[in-house]
Order: C-alpha cells, then sequence, then structure tokens
C-alpha cells in the first residue's frame, strides 16, 4: 500500500544572525544500532554518555547525519524546547532506523507540535481517565490470574512470554481499544509486523503499515454509532464531530496498539528477566508486596526498552546544547535509554536499585510527547509481577540466564521466551 503524500512541512522560523561558530562540529560517525546481548546496555551510548554526549551519527537508512543527545538534563531540555520541532520532520529524509516510519506522518501524532498537538493529546487523554483505569485494573487482574491457571495445568518448565507476556498485554488493549475477542488475533499480528517489517524490506513494512492501518479504519467506522467509553468509542466520536480528522483518529489508534501491544509485551518480560536474574530484589518483593509500585519505577529506568532512538525534531532555530551549536534545520535525536544510564543523575546507574530517590526516569519519554499510556503500562506491570508472585513465590529461571533467547533487529528489545520452573 502506498505511503500517504506527505503535506509541505511548516517553514523554518527566520535565521538569526550568524553567531560565532564555537568548537568544531565532531564527526560523523555510523552507528548500525546492532542486537544486544539480554539488557545489556549499548557500549556506543556509554561511550557517549562518558566522553561527547552531544554528538552526530548516521544511521541505517535515510539521509545525511543527525545530531544525538544522551545525557539527562540535555534530553529533557530538547524534548521540552519548542525550538525543537517534530512537525518540521514530516516530508524530509532524515538519517533513520528503518525504511518506512511506524506511525503516519500525514496525520500522526507523533508528528506534531503544539496547538494541533495539545488538542489530540487531549482528545486521547479522555480515554485514559482514572475511571478507565479503576475500571481496567480488576479486568487485567482477572485475566492475570486465569492466564497464570494455564500455566499452572501446562506444568512446569513453562514459557512466561507464551503464557502471561504475550497474550496479557493483548486481552487488555483490547478491552481498552474496543475490539471483539474474535478479531484480536489478526489485529496482534498486524501490529507485530508493523514493528519488525523494517528490517526486512520497504515493501514489507509498507505492507503491514496498510494492513494495520485496515483493521483500525474498519474497528473506527463501526463505533461511530456505538462510541461507548473505550478509545476506539472516543476517537470516533471526536471524528464524527469535526474534533479532529478521521486520519488522526486512525493514527492515535494505531500509536496506542503499538505502544500497548508489542512494547508491553517486551518491556514487562524485560522486568520479570531482571528480577529472575537478581533473586535477592525477588525475594524482597515476595517479603515487601507495598514497594511493588516503586520497584516498577525502577524497573522502567533499568530496562533498556528499545534499541536506538524514536523519532527525531528539528531545530527550528540555532540553539546551543552542552557547548554545541545545532543549527536550524538540524536533525536532533534523543536518546532515553541513555539518559536513564547517566552517571550524573544515576548514581551507580547499571545496578538495579529499589530504594533509589533519583530523578524521574525518561523511560515514558519527556515534555509535550511524553507517553500518554504511561498510566496504563504502569498498571499492568503492577498486576502482571504482582500476580507471579503472588501465584509462583518460588518461580525461577529454568534455564541459564544466557539461554534466554531475545528479539533480534526489532525496535523493542526484550524476551522471546521466558523458561521458568517453580
Amino acid at each position: 500500500m502506498p505511503l500517504d503524500p506527505a503535506p509541505a512541512r511548516p517553514p523554518l522560523d527566520p535565521v538569526p544572525p550568524v553567531r560565532a561558530a564555537g568548537p568544531p562540529a565532531p564527526p560523523v560517525r555510523f552507528w548500525p544500532v546492532d542486537d544486544l546481548p539480554a539488557l545489556d546496555p549499548d557500549p556506543f551510548l556509554d561511550e557517549l554518555l562518558r566522553d561527547e554526549p552531544v554528538t552526530r551519527v548516521r544511521l541505517p537508512y535515510g539521509a545525511g547525519w543527525a545530531w544525538l543527545v544522551t545525557r539527562y538534563e540535555d534530553v529533557r531540555f530538547v524534548t521540552s524546547d519548542p525550538r525543537f520541532s517534530r512537525a518540521h520532520v514530516v516530508g524530509r529524509d532524515v538519517t533513520a532506523m528503518r525504511p518506512v516510519p511506524v506511525a503516519s506522518q500525514t496525520a500522526g501524532l507523533q508528528y506534531m507540535d503544539p496547538p494541533r498537538h495539545t488538542l489530540l493529546r487531549r482528545v486521547v487523554a479522555r480515554a485514559f481517565t482514572g475511571g478507565n483505569m479503576r475500571r481496567l485494573r480488576p479486568l487485567a487482574e482477572r485475566r492475570a490470574a486465569e492466564l497464570l491457571d494455564g500455566m499452572a495445568r501446562a506444568g512446569a518448565p513453562a514459557d512466561l512470554v507464551e503464557h502471561l507476556h504475550g497474550p496479557f498485554p493483548l486481552a487488555v488493549l483490547r478491552d481498552f481499544l474496543g475490539v471483539a475477542e474474535k478479531d484480536w488475533h489478526h489485529w496482534a499480528a498486524t501490529g507485530e509486523a508493523l514493528l519488525s517489517a523494517g528490517a526486512e524490506s520497504r515493501e514489507r513494512a509498507q505492507e503491514a503499515a496498510g494492513a494495520t492501518r485496515a483493521l483500525i479504519a474498519e474497528l473506527l467506522r463501526s463505533r461511530r454509532d456505538d462510541p461507548g467509553e473505550d478509545l476506539a468509542g472516543v476517537l470516533a466520536q471526536a471524528a464524527a464531530t469535526g474534533e479532529i480528522t478521521d486520519d488522526e483518529a486512525l493514527s492515535l489508534a494505531i500509536a496506542v496498539q503499538v505502544s500497548g501491544g508489542h512494547a508491553v509485551r517486551s518491556n514487562s518480560a524485560s522486568m520479570m528477566y531482571a528480577l529472575l536474574t537478581h533473586p535477592g530484589h525477588l525475594d524482597r518483593l515476595r517479603r515487601e508486596p507495598d514497594l511493588l509500585p516503586r520497584a516498577v519505577e525502577e524497573l522502567f529506568r533499568y530496562v533498556p526498552h528499545r534499541n536506538g532512538v524514536g523519532i527525531p525534531r528539528v531545530a527550528t532555530e540555532d540553539v546551543e546544547v552542552r557547548g554545541r551549536l545545532i543549527r536550524a534545520g538540524d536533525v536532533v535525536y534523543n536518546a532515553y535509554v541513555a539518559a536513564n544510564r547517566d552517571p550524573g543523575t544515576f548514581p551507580d546507574p547499571d545496578a538495579l536499585d529499589f530504594d533509589r530517590e533519583d530523578a524521574p526516569h525518561v523511560a515514558f519519554g519527556h515534555g509535550p510527547h511524553h507517553c500518554l499510556a504511561a498510566v496504563m503500562a504502569r498498571m499492568e506491570a503492577e498486576v502482571m509481577i504482582g500476580a507471579v508472585l503472588s501465584r509462583f513465590p518460588g518461580i525461577r529461571l529454568a534455564v541459564a540466564p544466557a539461554e534466554v533467547g531475545f528479539q533480534l533487529q526489532g525496535l523493542i528489545r526484550g524476551p522471546r521466551n521466558l523458561p521458568v520452573t517453580w
């Protein structure tokens, strides 16, 4: 399916008078973003954090080079300063990790700036209310218990990804989106393809994107006369009243499907792998169940939730970041996974520390594009980990840690399987 034509980019603000050039720009480095073992941090990002926190890179696809910002305070600055625009990325062939963007550039929340971005976030937030999360949590707890009962019946050893981390986020997302259970298996397959196909070919990526768009478009059409409180209903109603366009509703639903399915599965399985390879921490959670919300926050910081980087920004005027002059029109990436391991913000950053009282992590981003689904992702992680510890207090890995298989050539990192016994 051909990609939608990109709209014209908004014009850059007038370039201010030329300032002193400052130190020479760093060399452009090629960053292949190779697969890494288990939860190991990227050694390239570790090097940049230490020696060159604002540098220039070229990624496997696209044209040119981009700035890469890695330190915590710099990442928060770039992601919250309005002089760095997502909208100006649209229509540009920038250096990137995949040949086709996951999110639509023509109507995607991810490629908008305020004030339109603010309006769309306000629409989606209607589905992420406290009341909706309170409605979802008991459903999630029952589903987790059912899945773990099934694992107990299957007997040890069992694959925790197959029995819990795979089906559970999809069940929660099904309830949240408002998708009929009979249709969900096809939805899950297209969402998986959307995130993995980019490593294979542009044609495969376009095919996966087209299939996903078609499924969600049909769901939104079916909900126009029966909106309800779930996300599909909220988006269908907003589109029907003209508050947002049909394409915007479609893009918003796709974004939630991607982050709420594949990403939650992988991140939650990584969290459980971290606990199973830190038996002292696992035992402490068994003894102190009230520690779980705090432990989940530290796990979000500790787990490298993705490979490489996500969506870039473009500077709309000259901006200085840590002594480097980023000129108007330059592309800038932020490395959230590096910022979460910044030793200047998180002492002993490679340690899993449930008593950490450092700054808040940026696993869900920062600034206007902070992930709206963060509240649901936190709930799901707490439910899954709490259910496992309650149902299987003696759970442990059934294989050596090095034998656990992790996903390859994907955007999201995480175990493909997690063999456990109890």
